[in-house]
């Protein structure tokens, strides 16, 4: 399958990275040449330099012979641009914009077919709607949902005085008193398949399978209170922060903004009225303690430097705020961070890139194809939801009896309103929907690729 990649930002490399080691034949379109030159040099791709909304530029790339067209530059504008002239050039073709602007999410779904577009992504609005179910469900890093809210991926850090520390998973029933699967564990970076004799220490980090009544069980169980937050704190006053507080609003939960930047601290004070807008520097201990900040809720920094953002989170940690949320854009190497107490990590550039490699793989694969994809574990392992169907092989048959492939756990199979974590003995049929875990390392495109056979 032949895609184009328009903007080399971001977004657009991570796309690279991902895309071209999954196979998919590439082309990167870029104004800047030197961006092109370090793409080129990482990964299998082909680099067209040149303004992406231009006939010209659009023909280099091929963009007639091309089956997918993901519109990635900085400017929405420019975005949506490109999508409307490649739908000219090529009316077969699939695309996707980002396009991250509040002002256009309404005229660009109402008018989505005059301007081509498969699909528009919001990192921005995507990023807000997870940080709003972290607050709203708090007690665990991060909530994955699947089969419609009926099974989550939670991720969950073993604190010194837990519980769990130095506990076998084969006496873990006899702790939590519900049912939950551990799937993965990441120790010192690396992402592990636990058995039953494996040992949790201080600093792990889960990923548990469980229908939303046994976690809230589990919860308890570890005596991990939780309580519905009633003021947060948002430092930084971007895209991301007015989508989130314009849900948190909503929801009834009185919200703080911090952001540097005067003009924009008026637009925000005219667009969210019932919002407390405050003018000044968000890493100053000085004016974060006297809004307030040992006393809120929930501290999420949201600012547009990683650095910064690390730092104000470490700070709220030593003031004992509850529930601390930290936004980074550049997760590459996030080895330190996962060794601070920062809270809940979320990134706008890895959702964006999910959820558009999830398109790209069913565009593919569209018979069977995955119904939801989330990464897990930093990226090494994903959470794979699939509808069984007809041509789901084995359906009935148990499944110690099957030949999954190495790293690959079936951890959730729901039927109806009914949601199991299966053993040996559990079986899928049609109209089930199953959800997997598997390395990053291989892909798999429908549930029929789990088997050996």
């Amino acid at each position: 399958m032949k895609i184009i990649i328009a903007g080399d930002g971001k977004v657009g490399s991570t796309l690279a990275k991902q895309l071209s080691a999954e196979g998919y034949d590439l082309t990167l379109i870029d104004e800047k040449s030197k961006v092109l030159e370090m793409s080129e040099e990482r990964y299998d791709i082909m680099a067209v330099q040149g303004n992406c909304a231009s006939m010209d530029v659009l023909e280099n790339a091929k963009v007639r012979e091309t089956d997918l067209l993901i519109a990635v530059t900085n400017a929405d504008e420019v975005n949506l641009l490109c999508c409307m002239t490649a739908h000219g050039m090529n009316p077969k073709i699939h695309t996707i914009a980002r396009v991250r602007n509040p002002e256009y999410t309404k005229q660009v779904y109402e008018m989505r077919e005059l301007f081509g577009l498969s699909m528009m992504i919001n990192p921005e609005k995507s990023t807000a709607a997870e940080i709003e179910r972290l607050i709203k469900y708090p007690g665990f890093l991060k909530r994955d949902t699947f089969a419609r809210g009926r099974v989550e991926i939670v991720e969950l850090r073993v604190e010194g005085s837990s519980k769990l520390c130095n506990l076998a998973l084969n006496d873990l029933g006899s702790v939590i008193k519900c049912s939950i699967l551990i799937c993965t564990v990441l120790r010192d970076g690396k992402a592990i398949a636990p058995n039953g004799h494996f040992v949790l220490k201080e600093n792990d980090r889960l990923f548990v399978t469980a229908s939303p009544d046994n976690l809230a069980i589990l919860l308890k169980n570890l005596g991990i209170v939780t309580h519905r937050a009633k003021r947060v704190m948002i430092c930084g006053g971007g895209r991301l922060s007015f989508y989130l507080a314009q849900a948190l609003l909503a929801g009834g939960i009185a919200v703080q903004i911090i952001e540097i930047d005067h003009e924009r601290c008026v637009q925000l004070a005219t667009l969210l009225p019932d919002a407390d807008v405050i003018h000044g520097d968000a890493s100053n201990e000085f004016l974060l303690g006297g809004e307030g900040v040992s006393s809120c809720d929930a501290l999420v920094t949201l600012t547009g430097v990683d650095e910064m953002n690390t730092m104000i989170s470490l700070y709220a940690n030593t003031c004992g705020v509850p529930q601390i949320i930290t936004k980074v854009g550049r997760i590459e190497n996030n080895t330190l961070l996962n060794s601070l107490p920062i809270g809940s990590v979320v990134s706008p550039k890895a959702l964006c890139s999910n959820a558009i490699v999830q398109y790209v793989r069913a565009l593919k694969n569209q018979t069977g194809a995955a119904r939801a994809m989330h990464s897990i574990a930093d990226g090494q392992a994903e959470a794979i939801e699939f509808l069984v169907d007809e041509s789901t092989m084995h359906c009935g048959e148990p499944l110690k009896q099957l030949h999954i492939k190495r790293n690959v756990l079936v951890v959730s199979i729901s039927s109806g309103y009914r949601q199991t974590i299966p053993n040996g003995d559990s079986a899928f049929y049609v109209g089930n929907i199953v959800v997997i875990v598997s390395s990053a390392k291989q892909v798999i495109y429908s549930l029929n690729d789990i088997f050996e056979d």
